[in-house]
């Protein structure tokens, strides 16, 4: 209780305010508010790969560096990371839920895509963790062995990207467009999945993150046979192997995507002080010796960045020429084949993601069924995938074994 002797008075608003800031229900901080409250931090992509990780290593260290929290991870793949953006945009804007994404999305925001249902330049920006050169990749069984060779092909080479509208999806039809390089894209290859492809002769290469793609590599796996930014002088940039000044502009624009890789952002209007604790907690979790060994050992690059810096790099990115953006979206206009379909008997399925189909020549055949982008039908009715059950005859439609399915239809 205040009390007021006869050398000291105040107004009465001033005694209120003060009575307001000893009293410990008023005197809630930012950080205060997240002691025994749960953040759910989306990742917009499948378990597994870099998005996954970089999710759960920031999520670790910022619950270290905000007091009291609980940090949970959600997956929530789909639609080249358009369903998990959408989903942490359209948010309570209470500090709770905030997420990662690709920056394909900025492509998909220049050109109105269809299904973008956020403003990039409107969200809560917290951070982001590093600066991600892009690399063309190619399998060890491939004869390619340069980026000339790769543009020498006389036939279409497959290259596996993850959904429609995800950054490798539309960088490589962006170059694949300016340079004609004779490249097929087949999307369904989330996680490390397009480096499975690769190991079984499935596709010829891929296009990402070079930190995604470095064991891969070590390991013998696979090539590198370009780069698009960063500091390493072991792979030819591939502005130095262009002349077309649509294609450098392209490469430009991806580089720039780079400098701004592993974001993590809210929805709109989180409280400012709220957003204020969310922010020291990121940069601290970045900061921290613990997290940086981790990522070290993981060959994972860390180069933060914080708040207003990040959202000033996104309207940077978004600030585009007219024909980038019809280039843009030209690339992410481009219609694919519909994949073809395999007939076979389910011999394996784990209930949930993953089953295995053995076909009439005693081959195998496993595919990828999501709950919101593979369509299930079972006798001629749409289904769920709940009630595929092992011994039913199917059609499966996927690019590749290991590969999302697109359909499943079962007898």
């Amino acid at each position: 209780m205040l009390k007021i002797g006869k050398r000291f008075s105040m107004g009465a608003g001033a005694l209120a305010a003060a009575v307001m800031a000893a009293s410990p229900s008023y005197a809630q901080t930012g950080a205060d508010f997240f002691k025994g409250k749960t953040v759910t931090y989306i990742v917009s992509t499948s378990p597994g790969g870099g998005y996954d990780l970089y999710g759960r290593l920031i999520s670790e260290y910022m619950q270290k560096h905000l007091p009291g929290s609980t940090f949970i991870v959600k997956n929530v793949p789909g639609a080249g990371h358009l369903i998990g953006t959408n989903t942490i945009y359209a948010s309570k804007a209470d500090g709770l839920t905030i997420g990662t994404f690709n920056t394909g999305l900025i492509y998909n925001q220049l050109i109105g895509a269809e299904g973008v249902k956020f403003d990039l330049t409107k969200m809560s920006w917290i951070g982001k963790a590093a600066s991600e050169p892009r690399v063309f990749v190619i399998g060890a069984q491939s004869p390619i062995k340069t980026f000339a060779e790769l543009q020498a092909q006389k036939e279409p080479v497959n290259f596996a990207t993850s959904g429609i509208g995800s950054s490798n999806y539309v960088e490589i039809n962006s170059l694949t467009n300016v340079l004609k390089l004779p490249v097929k894209v087949l999307t369904g290859y989330n996680g490390n999945d397009d480096q499975l492809a690769m190991r079984r002769g499935e596709v010829t290469g891929g296009m990402g993150s070079r930190s995604s793609f470095e064991q891969f590599v070590k390991n013998g796996y696979g090539r590198f046979i370009a780069q698009i930014g960063g500091k390493e002088k072991d792979i030819p940039q591939l502005k130095d192997l262009v002349k077309d000044p649509s294609a450098l502009s392209i490469v430009a624009l991806i580089q720039s995507q780079g400098d701004i890789a592993r974001l993590t952002a809210g929805p709109p209007d989180i409280p400012k002080d709220r957003l204020a604790a969310l922010q020291d907690a990121y940069r601290k979790a970045l900061e921290d010796k613990e997290l940086q060994d981790k990522a070290a050992n993981l060959e994972r690059p860390v180069d933060p960045a914080y708040g207003d810096d990040v959202l000033k790099m996104i309207q940077a990115a978004l600030n585009q020429k007219p024909e980038i953006v019809a280039n843009l979206k030209s690339a992410l206009e481009k219609k694919e084949a519909p994949p073809p379909a395999t007939k076979g008997t389910i011999s394996e399925w784990d209930g949930r993601a993953k089953l295995t189909l053995k076909l009439a020549d005693g081959k195998t055949f496993d595919a990828g069924i999501s709950g919101s982008r593979t369509e299930v039908t079972i006798g001629g009715q749409k289904s769920a995938r709940e009630n595929i059950k092992v011994g039913m005859t199917c059609e499966v439609a996927a690019p590749s074994s290991g590969a999302e399915a697109t359909a499943i239809a079962c007898n």
